[in-house]
């Protein structure tokens, strides 16, 4: 798990650099980097962007208590990605659940997710806690003990993220033998830096 913490972590440094050798972007970089950096960091300590949530919404004061909700966008679902099926180690037959949300901490929309899954591989009542209920993923799953593997971090708005996006990551939730659970695309907005 030390390994895959230590990827992410080289995946968002790496992706932060680039950002910030943009010649276009370098005025903004000066102030804004270490505020986008620190929250990426915050996110690479956590195999649960949830937690990852709830916790820089405390520390920064975004809402008291600090709870993270997942409302439900209503509306056409995302293109699922190219490949989807072999990611998440499905047959053709085989179910997938999609979850499009809000994940919300007091009156702030901290990131738009995007999470197609397997249902076979969460219990009846995991399954139907996704159906009913505004409770994260994350915290849902959260027994199963996954951990997540980091796939890519994108510093402009893939199409799927709302414009005022300020980071985007691509990753598998995997159980603790290696299979998928969830392939996720998440959105972080510019509401994480107020």
């Amino acid at each position: 798990m030390g390994s895959e913490r230590n990827a992410r972590a080289a995946i968002i440094m790496s992706s932060l650099a680039l950002a910030a050798s943009a010649p276009e972007c370098a005025a903004a970089n000066d102030h804004a980097a270490p505020t986008v950096a620190a929250f990426e960091a915050n996110l690479a300590q956590h195999d649960s962007a949830t937690e990852a949530l709830r916790t820089w919404c405390e520390a920064r004061g975004l809402a008291s208590p600090a709870q993270i909700i997942a409302r439900p966008v209503i509306g056409a679902a995302a293109r699922a990605p190219a490949g989807l099926r072999q990611l998440l180690g499905i047959g053709p037959r085989e179910a997938i659940g999609y979850r499009h949300v809000e994940l919300v901490c007091g009156n702030r929309v901290l990131s738009v997710a995007h999470n197609w899954y397997v249902p076979d591989r969460l219990s009846a009542e995991m399954n139907a806690a996704l159906a009913a209920t505004q409770v994260p993923f994350g915290r849902i799953a959260a027994p199963l003990a996954y951990h997540r593997k980091a796939l890519e971090v994108l510093t402009k708005p893939p199409r799927g993220c709302p414009a005022n996006t300020i980071s985007a990551h691509r990753a598998l939730l995997q159980l603790p033998g290696g299979q998928p659970l969830a392939y996720v695309l998440e959105c972080y907005t510019t509401d994480n830096l107020q």
